[in-house]
């Protein structure tokens, strides 16, 4: 047993909706002691860095409900049951963006809010872009704007806080040291 884990003694599952399912566990802490932990289980996403040819990073701009304000991100979407992440990722390009990829790239994976969420991103870099004549249909209830920035406005973008999404400067700042070295 690693020293910090916490051994789940019960749970009960409050909520079970399409993305997430809501649990409230009760543990034991490592001194002993009980605690309660409130957990959102996710399937898990993919992120997308997609790069066109004269080096600009596409970004979709949207609502989000959760925050009530519209953020830009890069391209990222819910992993479907059975479906592996690579998939998810050429999926999710073409649906959010009309763009396909000659050349996908895993980079790596990350927690994103490891405190009370599983959800667990798979980013990859998408390259030679091509547009696709007629791309598959985003979700209807999705309402996307497209947005090709340079890395330096990109990079400003996120200094300024106009991109606010963690993934999303994650993705500039990998892009940086990918695309300047």
């Amino acid at each position: 047993m690693n020293k910090y884990e916490e051994k789940t003694i019960s749970g009960e599952t409050l909520y079970e909706g399409k993305i997430i399912t809501l649990r409230v566990e009760e543990v034991e802490l490592p001194d002993g002691k009980k605690a309660t932990r409130e957990l959102i289980k996710h399937p898990g996403a993919v992120s997308i860095i997609p790069i066109t040819a004269d080096g600009k990073i596409v970004l979709v701009e949207q609502y989000r409900k959760a925050l009530e304000r519209t953020l830009i991100e890069i391209p990222a979407g819910k992993i479907d049951p059975g479906e592996e992440p690579a998939v998810t990722a050429v999926r999710e390009l073409e649906e959010e963006t009309g763009y396909g990829a000659k050349e996908f790239t895993y980079i790596q994976s990350f927690a994103t809010s490891p405190g009370f969420a599983d959800e667990v991103i798979h980013m990859y870099l998408a390259q030679d872009l091509y547009k696709i004549e007629n791309p598959a249909a985003g979700d209807e209830d999705e309402f996307i704007g497209l947005l090709e920035v340079t890395l330096v406005e990109a990079q400003e973008m996120v200094v300024s806080g106009e991109i606010f999404d963690a993934k999303t400067a994650f993705a500039v700042l990998y892009a940086k040291n990918l695309l300047t070295k």
